[in-house]
């Protein structure tokens, strides 16, 4: 006679914990990848123009100021904090409410820990996909305001002209591609984050977990963050190299499918990974900051944790 499996017992959030979510995930996004803008626009440009595919970080911007003036690695900031608003309330929130489904569907610890990986990925990857729905117009008017000088003096007014010239194809000719960057992304972000901290608590005893001073709680975290931000950037390279090169107008004419696979064939392998090591950089700062400001915001809110299904314990709230 197979054991009973024991069931969970839920947190059951509520509608003011969804909206304390959504919003500690639209500040702590906003904040990080707008403080992030030059880095992003240096990599960009790294991405799509010829003259800077070999240059690093640091060179990369000292030419893009010689050239354009200071102001130019702020180019784009407007998309970027208003799309990293939606697109992160909608990506934190989500996850916290898929993962508490898709545990409440495998139903019992036993099983929630046993397929917490497919959890993980599951909850990421459903979360991405809608925030990516909210996301893919401002950040093609980002790429457009970046890749080409001049285009437009701000959100309002390029987003109106990315519009009005190609419509809603234009908005979101980049839709596939930013799926196939943000859900790896996404992926690498939430998952590696979970398994961190898993690795980190696994090794204390009890008494040890509950004695962890504010200090060691800031280091887990921090370094969970930054080993998760270092994944997230090498899964989603090849596709934001590509969506890059789609939003700069970019490859054949045909289908997106066709389109991005011979982008990838031109680009090759190593032309996918151009500016892996700026981005890699951005990364680790964009995720561990984020996971941070997200914690602390929730606090500030009152906000209940997320679910936790560690190996080493029980799914709790």
């Amino acid at each position: 006679m197979s054991a009973q499996i024991t069931p969970y017992s839920l947190p059951q959030f509520t509608a003011k914990d969804y909206s304390s979510f959504f919003l500690a995930g639209a500040l702590c996004c906003t904040v990080t990848h707008g403080a992030m803008t030059p880095i992003d626009v240096v990599k960009t440009r790294i991405q799509v123009d010829p003259a800077l595919a070999r240059s690093s970080l640091l060179k990369g911007a000292r030419t893009i100021v010689a050239s354009e003036g200071p102001s130019a690695l702020l180019t784009g900031f407007g998309p970027t904090a208003v799309g990293y608003l939606v697109q992160g309330g909608a990506k934190f929130a989500g996850y916290e409410y898929w993962k508490k489904t898709f545990v409440n569907v495998v139903g019992g610890q036993e099983n929630a820990v046993k397929y917490r990986t497919a959890i993980y990925l599951g909850a990421a990857s459903v979360a991405e996909f809608f925030a990516d729905i909210l996301l893919t117009p401002l950040e093609a008017t980002r790429i457009r305001l970046v890749s080409e000088r001049g285009y437009a003096s701000g959100l309002v007014t390029g987003f109106t002209r990315l519009a009005s010239e190609g419509g809603l194809g234009a908005l979101y000719a980049g839709f596939l591609p930013i799926l196939c960057k943000q859900i790896p992304y996404a992926i690498g972000q939430f998952t590696v984050n979970e398994f961190c901290h898993e690795l980190a608590y696994r090794s204390m005893s009890e008494e040890t977990k509950r004695n962890l001073t504010a200090t060691s709680k800031f280091g887990i975290s921090l370094g969970s963050g930054i080993t998760a931000g270092f994944a997230a950037a090498v899964l989603s390279q090849p596709a934001d190299t590509l969506l890059s090169q789609i939003n700069k107008g970019h490859g054949p004419k045909g289908s997106m499918t066709y389109r991005l696979t011979a982008l990838a064939k031109q680009a090759g392998f190593k032309g996918l990974f151009a500016g892996l090591g700026p981005r890699m950089v951005m990364t680790a700062g964009l995720v561990s900051g984020q996971f941070l400001l997200y914690g602390w915001i929730k606090e500030a809110l009152s906000a209940p944790p997320g679910i936790e299904i560690h190996k080493e314990g029980s799914a709790a709230a």
